[in-house]
């Protein structure tokens, strides 16, 4: 790549105080056959991705991206050099994909995501069968947070061009998930400091009543001290 000369081997530099966030999106989507099939006994198709949370081709910045799969695969390191950074495959199981991202500028660190891939829906109260062809989605947010990267990935990043004109959606609505995930910490902090308020109050009360029995502890001491007699 040109650029990398241009900038010269320490790409330019670190730009100090410079921070660039760029979102992306990562996870599988995977299909149930129906049944096992007879060859080796695979129950569903599955694709494992990485891409942008918004409409940007990330192959200005991203040289390629590493997917590791379950060792049972042959070559289970995977990689792709070019949008889209996904790759498909069948199988009967779940195991974690290790999905590293490496950068067109050498002096920025790969980055490593962990994901479990999902095939089966979770149990529902009917026992329900999985449906045959209805896609399952698991997907998770993550931003990539460069922290006072080189003057050549500065350039990278804001290099970036829209993928498509048309609409950008996600499967999954994350500005709900990220509304419902804020809830249920809120909920949570609710409960925790009432249970703060409540172990308090046992506790001062435990206090209490450990100097009420010292107090009675030191009248009876008192009290049978005074009946004592000394000498001979």
């Amino acid at each position: 790549m040109s650029l990398q000369t241009d900038f010269g081997p320490d790409s330019g530099g670190r730009v100090k105080g410079l921070v660039i966030v760029k979102p992306i999106v990562y996870g599988n989507v995977a299909r149930y056959f129906g049944k096992k099939r007879e060859e080796d006994g695979h129950t569903h198709q599955w694709t494992v991705y990485v891409k942008p949370y918004a409409n940007e081709d990330m192959s200005t910045y991203i040289k390629k991206v590493h997917f590791k799969l379950h060792e049972s695969y042959a070559n289970p390191n995977r990689v792709v050099t070019k949008q889209p950074y996904e790759l498909t495959e069948t199988g009967w199981g779940e195991f974690e994909i290790v999905i590293k991202i490496y950068f067109h500028d050498p002096n920025e660190r790969p980055v490593a995501l962990y994901h479990i891939l999902k095939l089966f829906q979770s149990p529902v109260a009917d026992g329900a069968p999985p449906a045959v062809g209805r896609a399952l989605v698991s997907e998770s947010y993550e931003e990539i947070v460069f922290q006072e990267p080189t003057q050549l990935m500065q350039h990278l990043l804001n290099s970036v061009k829209p993928i498509t004109n048309g609409p950008w959606t996600h499967d999954t609505d994350f500005e709900e998930k990220k509304e419902k995930t804020l809830q249920k910490i809120i909920a949570a902090q609710t409960k925790v400091r009432s249970e703060i308020s409540e172990l308090k109050e046992k506790l001062h009360l435990a206090k209490e009543t450990i100097n009420k029995f010292k107090d009675e502890i030191a009248k009876l001491q008192n009290s049978s001290g005074g009946g004592m007699l000394t000498g001979v």
